[in-house]
């Protein structure tokens, strides 16, 4: 069933893609700032390291996603069914989503965080805590995709 198998891989293909663009959009939001606010202050570099790299995980979470269907459930082969190749294409297509969407707000929640400190104010505790919320809703969608994989395999 070739059609199955690339539907199958459609989906692990928007999964890896849409979830990289967000965070290569999120991690740039966030650099943005950190040029800005290294004008301002250029000793607190660590800090506006560690909240431009954090949009970068939904990245990380796509492959993931792609490495559970390909590796734990072993699922991506010729032999795939219709029922399993619909299940990874709506896993893929959910994480892809919400892996951009939740890396761009990350994003824009670290720039606020960095501009903030780059002006004087002790926030990057504060700005760590509210950049995981974001960042929850990728890890809660990794974990459907485990459970569709789960279910399918």
């Amino acid at each position: 069933m070739d059609s199955n198998l690339f539907i199958a891989y459609l989906g692990i293909g928007l999964m890896i893609a849409l979830s990289g663009i967000g965070s290569s959009y999120g991690v740039t939001i966030a650099g943005n700032a950190a040029i800005g606010a290294l004008k301002k202050d250029s000793s607190k570099f660590g800090n506006f390291l560690v909240l431009t790299a954090l949009p970068g995980t939904q990245g990380l979470y796509g492959f993931a996603g792609y490495f559970m269907f390909q590796s734990i459930f072993n699922i991506l082969t010729p032999e795939i069914t219709a029922i399993q190749s619909a299940a990874v294409f709506a896993a893929g297509l959910a994480m892809g989503l919400v892996g951009l969407l939740s890396a761009i707000r990350q994003g824009q929640v670290c720039a606020n965080g960095i501009a903030s400190i780059g002006q004087g104010n002790d926030v990057f505790g504060n700005t760590l805590i509210l950049a995981v919320f974001p960042e929850l809703y990728a890890i809660v969608v990794l974990a459907g995709v485990f459970l569709i994989g789960s279910a399918v395999a």
